[in-house]
């Protein structure tokens, strides 16, 4: 049966508090994107004269801080809030710029992209778990999902656009685009200190009691807060009642971009010889036909649900990835990208609306910050990967393997989609 979203749905994702979530990721995804993809890996080789190591060791520490910080931040946000959790931690961003803006040095550089990862660290934990209590789990998810994501797809294109064209009319000046990610940056941390604290009962009392007992003495103190996660740990457990193949398609979902990322360039360069322009523009097509489609691909999967929208988008990918290489005829390359466009619309917002489906109620920034983890751990393996098939299997090989595992994940989704009931969890099935 189609689900029909409610007024009182549509009106909490008109609050506030959503769009100062939408322009938090925004902004995060701008200054990230401007960093990873436009600035940063230049501007250490050509300007600062650093080795590819370093460059390497910097970018890991990045993705090593993003994911490995996102199950704590998670369980913080839980028992602190958002407005707290988010201040701090998007406070770490803004520091990790300047560390680079004015800093030379190796390992000053590693250092800042460490603590860049680690303050955007609780960013998708909150922001789903926001998403969620706002939309409620089986109401507007997709239409909430949808919108995060082309939040985070816009910020991700108009950061590197904009430096681009920044250090295009200003003879490359590096000091004015990081002061542009700083100003940015500042903007990010005064609307992060707009967002309501929203702790719930249970988590304040636990606060409250923490407090008061800071006058006993540390140890009393660590004491309680390991009182504290043994009962969050023992609640997920007994709460989060799910197939171990979720664990997997976790990690496969985000590993085919991490498959992607470093050898897309190497090869529409290279072996299909297109220039920097007409690269350019085929991420503009791709990124756009995706944005374009997100926000009604989520209203979609909201009145019909996830399960068509990702067997049709696990298939699209599948098959027009293994078949990416076998074409070098520019047009034909644009379809391709196009189609893939298309099925990531679909996948992404049913992809998230799908998992929040498995969230228990209770300790849902801890789970989402769990499960954000796996799936981030794929970005940091893929790559590894790629590169090795990339070299020693042959430059086609990247794009097959992207293709077998969105098969591997159509048919894991195909199993899961057929073993999960209307309701996910008990309580839930007696509310």
């Amino acid at each position: 049966m189609s689900q029909v979203i409610s007024p009182v749905k549509k009106r909490r994702l008109m609050s506030p508090f959503f769009f100062e979530l939408l322009a938090i990721i925004f902004l995060v995804e701008f200054i990230k994107g401007s960093l990873l993809v436009a600035v940063l890996p230049v501007y250490m080789k050509n300007v600062l004269g650093v080795s590819g190591t370093v460059i390497g060791v910097a970018f890991a520490l990045q993705y090593l801080g993003d994911n490995l910080f996102r199950s704590p931040a998670g369980w913080i946000a839980e028992r602190l809030g958002f407005r707290a959790t988010m201040s701090v931690a998007l406070s770490m961003v803004v520091i990790g710029v300047v560390i680079i803006a004015f800093t030379d040095g190796p390992f000053w550089l590693s250092l800042a992209c460490l603590i860049l990862g680690t303050g955007t660290a609780p960013l998708w934990p909150c922001a789903m778990t926001g998403a969620t209590e706002i939309s409620g789990p089986n109401n507007s998810n997709g239409t909430a999902m949808g919108a995060l994501e082309t939040a985070a797809l816009a910020g991700t294109g108009v950061g590197p656009i904009t430096m681009n064209f920044v250090m295009e009319h200003t003879n490359k000046n590096y000091q004015t685009t990081f002061l542009i990610m700083i100003g940015a940056g500042i903007i990010l941390v005064l609307t992060a200190l707009l967002l309501p604290g929203r702790v719930k009962s249970k988590v304040k009392s636990e606060v409250s009691s923490s407090a008061a007992a800071a006058g006993k003495g540390l140890k009393y103190g660590f004491n309680k807060l390991r009182t504290s996660v043994k009962a969050t740990l023992h609640e997920i457990k007994t709460t989060l009642n799910i197939s171990w193949l979720v664990y997997p398609a976790l990690f496969l979902q985000s590993s085919v971009i991490g498959l992607l990322s470093p050898v897309l360039t190497l090869y529409v360069s290279n072996e299909l010889g297109a220039s920097p322009n007409q690269y350019s523009l085929m991420l503009i097509v791709g990124g756009g036909i995706t944005v374009l489609a997100l926000i009604p691909a989520g209203k979609l999967i909201d009145r019909f649900g996830t399960k068509w929208f990702l067997n049709a988008g696990f298939l699209l990918c599948a098959f027009t990835l293994s078949i990416f290489t076998l074409f070098t005829a520019l047009p034909i390359v644009f379809g391709l990208v196009s189609v893939v466009g298309i099925a990531y619309a679909m996948i992404l917002p049913a992809w998230n609306t799908f998992v929040a489906s498995m969230v228990p109620k209770g300790e849902r920034g801890t789970v989402w910050g769990f499960f954000l983890t796996l799936q981030g751990s794929g970005m940091v393996f893929g790559p590894i990967v790629s590169g090795w098939l990339w070299d020693g299997v042959g430059h086609g090989a990247p794009f097959i393997a992207s293709g077998i595992v969105m098969g591997i994940l159509f048919f894991i989704h195909l199993f899961l989609s057929r073993r999960q009931r209307p309701s996910v969890h008990p309580r839930r099935a007696k509310a």
